[in-house]
């Protein structure tokens, strides 16, 4: 994670409370084919077990690092679950950019280095980091962009909408990193989560969630963000979820992903994200995992003990809710189209200003210079205004295609797309 603007796990979380199972598996006979029958078990065990109106209190811990499966898994929590429940999932995504529901991909991330090659190599500020292929993601939730690896937990929590407040369950973070020694965190008036870098240690309440030892409140040195949260709420649900950095092996080459060369570019009517530095917390992240379940106990004692506990995986594809929201966050359209209206200004050295407006993924309209109009950016115009950005995969051969007298004035505009506009593969793996 990075929190907006930063170990594969493949095990099962040691330390993890024990389970209690309340569906029995199904019987198989002759006639059942063994697959089939552990297909049935997730559906008739996962979703009994979060939508029983008897279970209060639930918690979940995810072996899966596949991003679309957890977000997917994350809303199927938020749909099922009873109104008056409250529901903490835990999981750890393989790196991935994961944008807000209404933000710009084009403004928001560098598109051009998530193919970056697999080798480990001493970076020059004009490479691309050498961490593989990068994933992209558009949640269903609002909030700003950030980069998830193996160093970052992700948690969540649904609860009831009445009894959600934006820095509940920041607060109940930071009491949980305090209980693992960071005195240093404290919930920000933006309801993140920061590490405040003073330097002398002064007296402060234990208990304030909001101030440390080491809070300056001239601002000097500025705190370091360590988790970024985003929220979605329905008629009777809350969810919120965010980072924490905990120990991102990619922290130093977080930013590169997250600074697009096209942002001042663009105008987009969407959500931006807000920059901030950040930093790992220097926590072992299963330890603090089972420290975060025992504080969510805690915080949560008085509506009883934790009525499931389980870790959960892929074998939740299984379950055809999942697997539907599952597809949808995999798709073109979901991923390009939802993209808010917005306008990109092609500059040139050499020639006129020329301005695209997108909307829903497609080229709406293409203005030029009043004075600069020519035969070419008539050609020009007609190729590209009605053309789906998610169908691109390379600008200079679409004007070719589409423009008979291509010159070097197409050719620069398509090199300026390919530059602002790129459109990397999807879905990713």
């Amino acid at each position: 994670m990075a929190p907006s603007r930063g170990l594969q796990l493949s095990c099962t979380f040691r330390g993890f409370v024990q389970c209690r199972s309340i569906s029995h598996r199904p019987i198989q006979t002759a006639t059942t084919p063994t697959w089939l029958a552990h297909a049935r078990r997730p559906y008739s065990s996962f979703t009994k077990n979060v939508s029983n109106p008897a279970h209060k209190l639930q918690s979940y811990v995810s072996r899966s690092s596949d991003p679309y499966l957890n977000l997917s898994i994350e809303d199927h929590i938020l749909r099922k679950s009873p109104p008056d429940s409250t529901v903490l999932f835990l999981y750890v995504n393989r790196p991935c950019v994961v944008l807000g529901r209404n933000q710009n991909p084009w403004s928001e991330v560098n598109l051009g280095i998530l193919d970056a090659a697999t080798e480990v190599k001493e970076l020059k500020d004009t490479e691309p980091p050498g961490i593989g292929v990068v994933d992209i993601v558009r949640r269903r939730s609002g909030g700003g962009t950030v980069f998830h690896d193996e160093g970052n937990l992700n948690w969540s929590i649904t609860c009831p909408r009445s009894e959600f407040t934006r820095d509940k369950h920041a607060e109940m973070v930071v009491r949980a990193l305090r209980r693992q020694g960071i005195e240093r965190a404290r919930v920000n008036e933006r309801h993140d989560i920061v590490l405040d870098q003073g330097h002398e240690k002064r007296p402060a309440d234990p208990e304030d969630t909001h101030r440390t030892p080491y809070t300056v409140d001239d601002g000097i040195p500025k705190p370091l963000k360590v988790s970024g949260s985003a929220y979605k709420l329905t008629r009777l649900r809350a969810l919120h979820h965010a980072t924490t950095l905990l120990e991102s092996p990619n922290l130093h080459i977080i930013s590169q992903y997250l600074r697009s060369p096209a942002k001042h570019n663009i105008e987009a009517k969407g959500v931006e994200s807000v920059s901030s530095p950040v930093s790992n917390i220097g926590l072992d992240l299963k330890a603090y995992q089972k420290r975060l379940q025992e504080v969510f106990a805690e915080t949560y004692a008085s509506v009883g003990k934790t009525d499931i506990a389980e870790t959960v995986g892929d074998e939740l594809l299984n379950i055809p809710d999942i697997k539907k929201g599952y597809d949808e966050l995999r798709t073109l359209e979901w991923m390009w189209a939802q993209t808010p209206q917005f306008d990109t200004k092609l500059d040139f050295v050499d020639g006129p200003e020329i301005t695209l407006n997108v909307h829903h993924g497609i080229i709406k309209s293409f203005d030029v210079e009043e004075h600069a109009v020519d035969d070419t950016h008539e050609d020009l115009r007609t190729a590209l205004v009605g053309t789906k950005l998610q169908d691109v995969k390379d600008w200079s051969i679409l004007l070719q295609a589409k423009v008979e007298s291509y010159n070097d004035r197409c050719a620069a505009v398509a090199r300026r797309l390919e530059e602002l506009l790129p459109v990397p593969e999807f879905p990713r793996r």
